[in-house]
């Protein structure tokens, strides 16, 4: 252009990018990424499996610190299932507060007593403490509930799967990069992936006090029955829809606790793992498994529907999981780990398929039973699977990976039926339209 000549605005160099992206990635994703509020909701449910995983790796350490033992093993396992429990608890809790009060000072106020608490764990001479504070941090954790409830309320009912994709991806990412950076801190203290937690949770409330809107008109929902999660199973119990997804999306969850419940113990005993190697494909599970929740949830879902979804993933992690009762080799259990991240796009869908299932003003209590029944497999999962895993004949180490599969094959009915009966209601809808 000749200077002092005018011309065409240029184009903002964002825009650019982004259009460059969407024309050479046409995933269906990146027009979800340029919301706001979608993105600093991310943001939070992103910071908050970070401030999560930061302490797991160095929790043994302090708990041997600070109760002069070495052999903690018992007291691991206790200290680890207080977490999913006050999840289970206050999940239907922190999602019926949220319909009535709103979406964001629920999440404001849970997030600021995580940063005060991990504070308070961080610096904690005294071994009661931490376990207090392991029940704060499970109550406020809770609010993954209220995440998920916001993302439903500002997404209409087809971009539902795409972003709670794009939600499991982002908290599948932190919880990858919380151990690792708690591996770095820890190795320096102990106490600092607390205090660091601590640092990322408040970085968190400053970002939803300023940037973040609210989602939810409040008011107190019809037909209130209490606030924990029995109330709020028996508030749905009518439905003949809702029951059923609710019983399979609790066994799949359930079965998907046995990955991440066996993971390290079966490498190190069939395959020779060191700490490396576990790690390292922990990591690439994760990471993988995020890819696949967030860029192929949402093409998958809008070729199949969300029904065809979630057999397909189910079809994919029980193929997995019978490939991992038989094979010998660990570089083999890399060629699995595509089979088990398109498995992944099972549980957006389904979470999108349960929404449909009830009206806006449910939408907390909803998500908060669905995170209550995701906490309880992860307070059952992993005991039932190590112990199976324990009482298997050395001949056949991989017997648990066969009864996960096995499990699966009960899901399938009923998700055909469901699928039998939408076919049903849109044939009767489209023979009573005028």
């Amino acid at each position: 252009m000749v200077p002092g000549r005018a011309g065409p605005n240029p184009m903002p160099p964002a825009r650019v990018c982004v259009g460059i992206l969407a024309r050479h990635f046409p995933l269906g994703g990146w027009p979800a990424l340029i919301n706001r509020a979608l993105i600093v909701i991310l943001a939070t449910v992103t910071l908050d499996a970070v401030g999560i995983g930061l302490a797991l790796p160095v929790i043994p350490t302090l708990l041997r610190e600070l109760s002069n033992e070495t052999r903690i093993a018992g007291r691991f396992g206790y200290f680890m299932a207080i977490y999913p429990f006050m999840q289970f608890l206050f999940s239907s809790v922190l999602g019926r507060l949220s319909d009535r009060y709103g979406r964001r000072p629920v999440l404001l106020v849970s997030l600021g007593v995580a940063s005060v608490d991990y504070l308070i764990m961080g610096l904690s001479p005294v071994l009661g403490i931490l376990y207090v504070g392991r029940v704060l941090a499970g109550m406020t954790g809770a609010s993954l509930a209220v995440a998920t409830a916001y993302i439903a309320d500002i997404s209409g009912p087809d971009e539902r799967a795409r972003r709670f994709g794009f939600m499991n991806a982002c908290f599948g990412l932190g919880f990858v990069a919380g151990p690792l950076l708690g591996g770095l801190a820890g190795s320096l203290s102990p106490r600092y992936p607390f205090l660091l937690a601590a640092g990322f949770s408040g970085l968190n409330l400053v970002m939803g006090i300023f940037v973040l809107p609210e989602s939810h008109k409040p008011g107190a929902p019809s037909g209130e029955k209490g606030p924990g999660f029995v109330a709020s199973l028996l508030s749905i119990r009518g439905s003949r829809t809702l029951l059923p997804l609710l019983s399979i999306y609790f066994l799949i969850n359930l079965i998907g606790q046995i990955p991440g419940s066996l993971w390290i113990i079966n490498g190190e005993d069939r395959f020779g793992w060191d700490v490396r190697m576990v790690g390292f494909t922990f990591a690439a599970f994760g990471i993988l498994h995020a890819v696949a929740q967030a860029f192929f949830t949402e093409p998958t879902t809008r070729r199949l529907g969300e029904r065809g979804a979630i057999l397909l993933g189910v079809a994919c992690d029980g193929a997995a999981f019978v490939a991992m009762a038989f094979i010998t080799e660990g570089w083999m259990v890399f060629v699995l780990l595509f089979l088990f991240t398109a498995g992944g796009i099972a549980l957006p869908a389904f979470q999108a398929l349960l929404s449909r299932q009830v009206g806006e003003e449910h939408q907390g209590e909803l998500q908060g039973t669905l995170v209550s029944l995701t906490s309880l497999t992860e307070v059952v999962g992993p005991i039932a699977a190590t112990s199976l895993y324990a009482a298997s004949p050395p001949s056949a180490p991989g017997l648990v990976w066969l009864v996960g599969a096995g499990l699966y094959v009960l899901c399938v009915p009923v998700i055909l039926r469901q699928m039998a009966a939408s076919r049903g209601r849109r044939a009767e809808a489209i023979e009573a339209a005028p």
